[in-house]
């Protein structure tokens, strides 16, 4: 008390004090959190650097993106026959792949299918300068190499300038849909998602054959021509789909996505649909699993590895209970951390009063984690909505705290799919929009693929 009286008649003193404080404060990293009128510490100013919007007239989706030389590579689904759609003369669904340059000009596009509906779910590089495409098929014609059944895998390879190398099915009777496919460290390939098993009765499985239920995470390990190694399915008497996967550093394999089922594989389930994580060894054979959730609905859709090897996983969650310690909303984006023995480690509910998903998550060169997904709210941790619901794109770090959110649409439904890092430390987002006003500059039809640079 003494040193503070002497400070308080010590204009000298007085000023010099101030001074050391706030620099202090401007240099401690555990510095309070900042005032209303300032922005929030993160690389991004929140502004869009340019929106596109492509497609025809029809339905048009985008669901990934990734870069490639003089730009990028924009995957989807089209239905339309014109505007930016070539080489299509059928409205069934088809893969539709469009590269932009670094500005988010069309450089050129390709359509790819048979006659029936063909629906594009993941792109990923391989390492002699292609790609590798995977997604479900219904066709038997055209680019597809058959069919099983009602839908099957489909994955097929194309080179640097989109000309198919080779093509593959993988299917039974039932609905059999592939969602994600990366190439793995041997140079052949790894592709996830679900088989129904009651139509295949039991097969699909290499060392088992186990008739489960409706819908099973099914793997497919490939050759570096698409040729089978082994398959795998997992799950229970109900609908479990694997959404996404990566290889793991012991040269296994992470399934993620969600479980409906309370049987069988599943042995810890917490509610009508839980995060649910399978892991793997590098010949397919199970590990361990595990669910997170609570009582209502939980649905995984991607993960990540994190910077201390362990991982992230993001989806949206209806519960408020169990492993869903705080509910914001309707539905909130769920975020949950946890480690290689599937032990977890913590999680964080996103959004605000309304619903909110998470549906792809990439780490970003700071250390922070890019999420991508959508947004129905106004307030908790969503400062703006223009519409009904908007695509909304957001960065955590490596404790799961919010550190920048930013939402775009106009007042019809936009969607965010994915989003990556740009070279030069910006943002892209891919998905889809029925606006034309606020954020939206055209609409072309139904809907129609949605691509924003945010810096």
């Amino acid at each position: 008390m003494h040193f503070k009286k002497k400070l308080f008649f010590n204009t000298t003193l007085f000023f010099f004090f101030i001074i050391i404080f706030t620099s202090c404060k401007k240099d401690d990293g555990m510095g309070a959190p900042p005032e209303d009128d300032e922005p929030i510490p993160t690389a991004y100013l929140g502004e869009i650097d340019w929106i596109k919007t492509y497609g025809g007239s029809n339905v048009d989706e985008a669901v990934a993106i990734l870069p490639t030389n003089g730009g990028y590579m924009v995957l989807g689904t089209t239905q339309s026959l014109d505007g930016d759609v070539t080489g299509k003369t059928t409205t069934d669904s088809d893969f539709w792949l469009l590269k932009i340059d670094n500005a988010g000009q069309k450089i050129w596009d390709k359509t790819y299918g048979g006659s029936e509906d063909d629906v594009a779910t993941s792109i990923s590089p391989t390492n002699d300068g292609g790609f590798i495409l995977s997604g479900y098929s219904r066709s038997s014609d055209g680019d597809v190499s058959g069919n099983e059944g009602f839908h099957d895998f489909w994955v097929f390879k194309i080179d640097a300038v989109g000309i198919i190398l080779w093509s593959k099915n993988h299917g039974f009777p039932g609905s059999d849909q592939a969602f994600h496919i990366f190439q793995t460290s041997d140079g052949g390939y790894f592709v996830n998602g679900f088989m129904d098993v009651s139509a295949s009765g039991g097969q699909g499985n290499d060392v088992r054959n186990t008739q489960h239920g409706v819908g099973d995470y099914w793997a497919i390990r490939l050759d570096a021509n698409g040729n089978k190694l082994w398959r795998r399915y997992f799950g229970g008497t109900n609908n479990d789909r694997s959404y996404d996967a990566l290889q793991t550093d012991d040269g296994g394999f992470l399934l993620t996505g969600a479980s409906e089922s309370l049987d069988f594989d599943i042995t810890n389930p917490n509610g009508s649909y839980d995060y649910w994580v399978v892991r793997l060894n590098a010949n397919g054979d199970l590990l361990w699993q595990k669910s997170f959730g609570g009582s209502e609905i939980d649905n995984g859709y991607s993960v990540t590895e994190t910077t201390d090897e362990n991982f992230i996983m993001v989806g949206d969650t209806r519960s408020s209970d169990n492993d869903v310690t705080v509910a914001l909303g309707n539905a909130d984006a769920w975020v949950i951390k946890f480690d290689e023995s599937g032990n977890l480690i913590w999680q964080k509910s996103l959004g605000g009063s309304e619903f909110e998903s998470a549906r792809g998550i990439q780490k970003l060169s700071t250390g922070n984690y890019l999420l991508a997904g959508n947004t129905r709210s106004n307030d908790g941790d969503v400062q703006n909505n223009n519409g009904f619901n908007d695509a909304w794109v957001m960065v955590i770090d490596e404790s799961g705290t919010l550190v920048f959110e930013k939402n775009i649409g106009g007042s019809g439904l936009d969607f965010g799919a994915q989003a990556i890092e740009t070279p030069d430390n910006k943002i892209l987002l891919v998905g889809n929009t029925e606006s034309n006003d606020i954020d939206i500059p055209l609409n072309k039809g139904i809907k129609d693929f949605l691509i924003v640079k945010i810096k």
